[in-house]
């Protein structure tokens, strides 16, 4: 990915360098836009034409293209040889890392930001067929680079539960689970709320906001009518605006769009709602923990982690709008529950996910075998 941007990873990354920065511990930041640009802009930019010609020479032009520009970067960047670690965003990346290197010293760790593999995630976006032979190759892939690292992250129990079950060899891997991580936002004076509910995400099947439509409809019909902000831009636009005129709950539901530091919206709404169909361990819900909001979530993946039984919020059904709106009604309407599980909320931050716990156990880890 390019070094800025508003996905999880990106945000993961930065967080972990302003945090190294602040530790005064040495590091670079290398991605494929980090070689020429007169050679890396025009090839990326080919990837608009074949995206219209086939999903599957879309992404297999981004794939190859991305690691290809990244390995020579990181070529350059590791010829001395000298003793270092390389923090692998994704199987791409840390295959470009392993060919690259020049010693076994300099230690290529990998996290695992995908939901179960990234050729879920490029079908998940209809660019790939879950049953064909291009999806099959990318975890073949994933199964063949992952038990070579010489550490692998987790950021949920989720995640380590699925990858052992699926690569089983890389348990022979040092590993950790240590969560995502934010700088302590802090929180906010009282301030008027916009709206009720909160939702931030790119608008795709996967965030599966169109079941967020219905459970605002159903709130309406069943006399508690919540106000809705969805942030984000994607492929379902269309399809969401136009379903929310047929639920006739415009009124209830804006969409703000893509909105830069749309985490600071957060604070000008009741409680943060996400109804993904799958998620490894989403930065949204921490930013808004962090900030002391309840939140209302579908428990899949590692979303569980992040409410803590409940803890920090209400765990919805996936599949029956009817009954998450009546839990999200009956929870917005006890002003001592809001009270109390945003102070929760607030607290399962500090505790779990805050720079100074998580970003702390990362660096350790990454640290643990240097030379």
């Amino acid at each position: 990915m390019r070094p800025t941007g508003e996905t999880g990873v990106q945000t993961h990354f930065n967080c972990l360098c302003d945090f190294l920065s602040a530790q005064q511990i040495s590091h670079e930041l290398v991605t494929p836009f980090s070689y020429y640009k007169f050679l890396v802009y025009p090839i990326f930019g080919m990837r608009a034409f074949l995206h219209r010609l086939s999903g599957n020479m879309s992404v297999w032009w981004y794939r190859h293209w991305h690691k290809y520009f990244l390995r020579l970067v990181l070529q350059q960047k590791l010829q001395s040889g000298a003793d270092c670690v390389i923090y692998a965003q994704c199987p791409l990346a840390a295959d470009a890392a392993l060919r690259a290197r020049k010693s076994a010293n300099q230690r290529v760790v990998m996290v695992t930001h995908f939901n179960i593999s990234q050729a879920d995630e490029w079908a998940g976006k209809g660019l790939i067929a879950d049953d064909g032979r291009y999806y099959q190759s990318i975890r073949e892939f994933e199964a063949e680079v992952l038990p070579k690292l010489d550490g692998l992250v987790f950021v949920s129990k989720f995640m380590q539960r699925e990858l052992l079950k699926r690569i089983p060899s890389i348990s022979q891997v040092p590993s950790a689970v240590i969560p995502n991580f934010l700088p302590d936002p802090g929180l906010s004076g009282p301030q008027p709320s916009v709206a009720d509910l909160i939702n931030i995400g790119t608008l795709e099947a996967r965030k599966n906001q169109q079941y967020l439509l219905e459970i605002i409809a159903a709130l309406r019909a069943q006399g508690t009518a919540l106000s809705l902000t969805i942030v984000g831009d994607g492929p379902d636009l269309p399809k969401l605006q136009e379903k929310a005129k047929i639920l006739q709950i415009t009124d209830l539901v804006r969409f703000a769009g893509f909105v830069a530091n749309a985490a600071e919206l957060i604070s000008l709404h009741k409680a943060c709602i996400h109804v993904a169909s799958i998620e490894n361990l989403p930065i949204t819900l921490i930013e808004a923990i962090a900030r002391g909001r309840p939140v209302f979530a579908a428990p899949v993946g590692g979303v569980g982690e992040i409410l803590g039984n409940n803890l920090a919020g209400l765990a919805l059904p996936l599949n029956d709008a009817q009954a998450a709106a009546k839990l999200i009604a009956a929870a917005m309407n006890n002003a001592a529950w809001m009270a109390d599980t945003g102070a929760a909320s607030r607290q399962r931050f500090l505790d779990m996910f805050a720079n100074e716990v998580s970003a702390k156990n990362l660096i350790r880890f990454l640290l643990a075998n240097e030379n």
